[in-house]
Parts: C-alpha cells; sequence; structure tokens
C-alpha cells in the first residue's frame, strides 16, 4: 500500500523520538556518527524539544502505511546560520528529520516525503526544496542523488555543525497533478456535478501525497538533520 501523509501530533512524538533512537543505533552499526554524541549530533531531549515545536508550528508531517507511521518529515523555511544565504532561503523550503522507519526501508516512504516536501513548497511559490545532510554520511548522499537532488556545495568553516552537505533540487522537477476532462457521452457539449467527491477528482494515481516518484530508487531509510 502506498503512503499516506498527514501532520504529526503532539502524541506522535515518542514516535519520531523511536524513529530517530532507531536509525543512530543503525547508522553506528555502519559506522557513521550521524546524530551520536562524538559526531556532535543532538542530544535525544534538544531533538525532541525542536520536533514538539515543529509539530506545534505545523511543520511536521508522518507517513502512514496501512495506518502505521512509517516515517516522517519536517518542511519549513528555517536552517542552522550560515548553511543558506538569506536569498537562498527566501527562495525555498527546507527539509528536517526526515527519517523512515527501518520497517518501511524499500518501500518508497522516502519518495513519498520528499514529494510532499514539493507540493509544499509549490503551494508556497517556492521555487527549491533543500536541505543539508550530514557531511560525512556518503550513503545519505547517494541516496539524494538518486532522489533527483544534487550537491549545491558543502558549507564553509563559518557553518559549525555537522550537517553541512547542501543538497537542492527545483520544485518543478517533481511533476504538477494532473487532472484529466470527463469523457463525454454522444450528444453532450459539457459536463458539471455538483458537490463532487474529491476523491474522484483526485485519485490516488494524480494525488500528490499519495503518489511516489517515477523509477525506483533504492532507499536505505534516509536519515537527514
Amino acid at each position: 500500500m502506498k503512503p499516506h501523509l498527514r501532520r504529526a501530533r503532539i502524541a506522535d512524538l515518542g514516535t519520531i523520538t523511536r524513529f530517530r533512537l532507531q536509525r543512530t543505533s543503525w547508522l553506528a552499526a555502519r559506522g557513521s556518527d550521524q546524530w551520536t554524541r562524538a559526531g556532535r549530533g543532538l542530544p535525544i531531549e534538544t531533538f525532541a524539544r525542536s520536533v514538539a515545536h515543529a509539530v506545534r508550528q505545523d511543520e511536521t508531517w508522518i507517513a502512514e502505511v496501512d495506518g502505521e507511521a512509517a516515517g516522517t518529515i519536517t518542511v519549513n523555511d528555517r536552517a542552522d546560520e550560515n548553511l543558506w544565504s538569506p536569498g537562498e532561503l527566501a527562495d525555498a523550503v527546507i527539509i528536517h528529520y526526515m527519517i523512515v522507519d527501518l520497517r518501511f526501508a524499500g518501500t518508497r516512504v522516502g519518495e513519498t516525503l520528499l514529494a510532499h516536501a514539493a507540493r509544499l513548497a509549490r503551494e508556497q511559490h517556492r521555487t527549491w526544496v533543500r536541505l543539508d545532510a550530514w557531511t560525512t554520511n556518503t550513503d545519505l548522499h547517494a541516496y539524494y542523488l538518486r532522489a533527483g537532488f544534487h550537491l549545491a556545495r558543502i558549507a564553509g568553516p563559518e557553518a559549525t555543525g555537522p550537517s553541512r552537505a547542501l543538497f537542492e533540487r527545483p520544485t518543478a522537477a517533481w511533476p504538477h497533478p494532473v487532472t484529466t476532462r470527463p469523457t463525454l457521452a454522444a450528444g453532450e457539449t459539457t459536463r458539471c456535478t455538483l458537490n463532487p467527491d474529491p476523491t474522484s477528482i483526485w485519485s490516488r494515481s494524480h494525488n500528490p501525497l499519495l503518489r511516489t516518484l517515477p523509477g525506483a530508487i533504492t532507499e536505505p531509510g534516509p536519515a537527514t538533520t
């Protein structure tokens, strides 16, 4: 089943924190210091407070598969200091804390989350979808490259955090939702439906919240900042 997106609630904070702890252990087992104290990652308490703030601002989303939380993403227009210029921030949405539950890795949950960020960018008339990734996590960099992003640059020494690999993708690179005209019966010149059922207009294949991007992307279960 394809993922369904909904806004996160404060009640989801425990689930999102579990995602982070699960992913940190998975990365450490593979030699990455992402999100660890040794790698200067945010303490889990600080992470939880940051996510709680984003949830209250309606900036965090949950992807569900068969009603079960499978991943999360936070999207806003802010970033840590000295990563993106003011002009770059003004013309983009910024992705944070994108994590896919390991049980759903490889099911294209990450693609759905990224497509949702693009939908938000389009609604806000932002030209770019941008993010910063852990500087030393080259597997994560490869994931975003496969997902259609390109590496804009590695932020300079004035950016002191551990996530300085800056990736971006034009909002226009994601397909626009497509609507089709109804087929008219013989003799009809137009058709008007009162109080249409939204599901008949936005079918699963056209809904940007449910549609995944064309082409398979090997998904290790992305973990970004």
